[in-house]
């Protein structure tokens, strides 16, 4: 059986020790598998303990390298696995360093998760919808998931979305009430709230304008609408081309017919 004829500290990593094998260099230890084993000179090793040593030692890399990846921001477990994994890690070796983590409370998904749903809530604004997928994309098992969500309460998603669709609505006045209406539900439906929700929300905001704003929107609909058309089109077929544009733009049909006739008396002169 072997025998260890010298222990070395390692000059880059003062935590870890090189291990010689009957006057040859044989493997390298982290300090807690040197002093778990009792490692020292003059001690026969047998193979199986050496294999043992050697896969502690890997655990302690692989917790050592969770470690590392966890430093940056909060993780789920299955961030970790995966991220060990990725580096060549063993399943097994994964599986324990994951123990270690977890019972160190360096890993827990709970908590993991209920970080996860404020921040999406207070800072991205999302709806359930959208965090229920990014916490599946995490790796987050469904009871987990459910149970998180359920804090989320209606109130709560009506009035995020709410914020939402006045800021959205404020940047959408050279727009027509239609438009704005749609280009809202459709931000919301991205950020992941519900028809409902999005019904709530938008009772809270105004989409009435004033004449003078319908006058500008209808001008700026009509004319991009035009000089899209009058290249392509004359007579009759520019007009009901333009009219369907504006239409599908929310203007109403009285703006739109009193447009073509300024239009039309503007080409008759």
């Amino acid at each position: 059986m072997p025998v260890i004829t010298k222990i070395t500290q390692q000059k880059k990593d003062d935590e870890r020790y090189n291990i010689f094998l009957d006057k040859k260099y044989a493997f390298s230890v982290h300090e807690t598998v040197l002093v778990k084993f009792g490692l020292t000179k003059g001690m026969t090793l047998e193979d199986w303990s050496i294999d043992e040593m050697v896969y502690e030692d890997e655990i302690r890399k692989a917790f050592n390298r969770a470690l590392h990846y966890l430093g940056f921001r909060m993780r789920s477990e299955h961030e970790v696995k995966q991220k060990l994994l990725d580096s060549g890690y063993g399943e097994a070796v994964v599986l324990e360093a994951i123990v270690k983590l977890r019972n160190l409370g360096f890993l827990n998904d709970e908590t993991f998760s209920e970080a996860l749903l404020q921040t999406q809530k207070r800072t991205a604004k999302r709806g359930p919808r959208a965090i229920q997928q990014e916490l599946q994309r995490k790796g987050i098992r469904k009871e987990l998931q459910e149970r998180v969500l359920d804090s989320y309460s209606e109130e709560e998603q009506v009035e995020v979305a709410r914020g939402l669709a006045e800021k959205e609505a404020s940047r959408r006045r050279s727009q027509s009430p239609k438009q704005t209406e749609q280009r809202i539900q459709n931000l919301l439906l991205r950020k992941g709230y519900s028809y409902d929700i999005i019904k709530q929300a938008l009772t809270s905001i105004e989409f009435e304008l004033g004449d003078d704003e319908w006058d500008d929107i209808t001008l700026s609909v009509g004319e991009k609408a035009w000089r899209r058309y009058s290249s392509k089109f004359s007579g009759a077929d520019l007009n009901n081309r333009v009219k369907q544009s504006m239409y599908q733009k929310g203007i109403p049909f009285e703006r739109i017919d009193r447009f073509i006739e300024k239009k039309e008396n503007e080409n008759d002169d």
